[in-house]
């Protein structure tokens, strides 16, 4: 793969593949990876088990990670590279408007304003969707013991969010994944075939499924 893209963000909802997907991608191009860490974030697990109590600071925290993540970004010379993301900066309000309280998302939409960094467009947006039902699936099957509080209802919620944002999104070049029944971990076919639709991208939103 040499793909034209230097800077590839992957993105879409717990459960969807992600960051294996960024994983991959970043393997095949021998790319810089830049991956959420929320193994970091001490307030996650917590949040999970009492989503109203913990939702400002797990919030924060993330912003902070990220924040300073881009300003790795920002030192890197893209032009002697590849950088392979599985988190959008842009998207981090989402979770905001989603899980906070009205008078802390003024507080979070305060800092947000101040702090987040005008770091670069990528040059490619990956956004995986599937059903909340799948995804449900997903988390089940890997297993992670944080991840089993994480309601049904939290999910379709979160879905219906990234499905809103991404079809209102236009800050760079997106590509819009059914990751439904795509196995590009699992299966080398399917990753050729993303990888050639990748390759073949001529405009600023396509759409790709297995059999198109």
């Amino acid at each position: 793969m040499a793909s034209r893209f230097r800077h590839i963000v992957v993105e879409g909802p717990i459960g969807v593949g992600k960051t294996s997907l960024a994983r991959r991608l970043g393997d095949s191009l021998g790319a810089h990876l830049l991956l959420e860490q929320p193994e970091a974030n001490p307030f996650l697990e917590r949040f999970y088990r009492e989503p109203a109590r913990h939702a400002l600071a797990t919030q924060i925290f993330f912003l902070f990670q990220r924040i300073q993540q881009l300003a790795e970004l920002r030192q890197l010379d893209l032009f002697r590279g590849h950088v392979v993301s599985d988190f959008l900066l842009d998207k981090d309000p989402l979770f905001a408007r989603l899980n906070l309280a009205d008078d802390e998302l003024r507080l979070y939409e305060q800092l947000y304003a101040q702090l987040a960094p005008r770091a670069p467009a990528p040059d490619l947006v990956i956004y995986l969707q599937a059903p909340p039902e799948t995804l449900i699936e997903r988390i089940a099957r890997r297993g992670i013991a944080a991840e089993a509080k994480i309601t049904d209802e939290y999910l379709r919620r979160l879905a219906a969010s990234y499905a809103e944002f991404f079809h209102r999104y236009d800050a760079a070049p997106l590509l819009v994944v059914n990751a439904e029944h795509l196995n590009p971990i699992g299966r080398d076919e399917d990753y050729a075939l993303l990888v050639s639709h990748i390759e073949r991208m001529r405009g600023r939103r396509e759409y790709f499924s297995l059999g198109s």
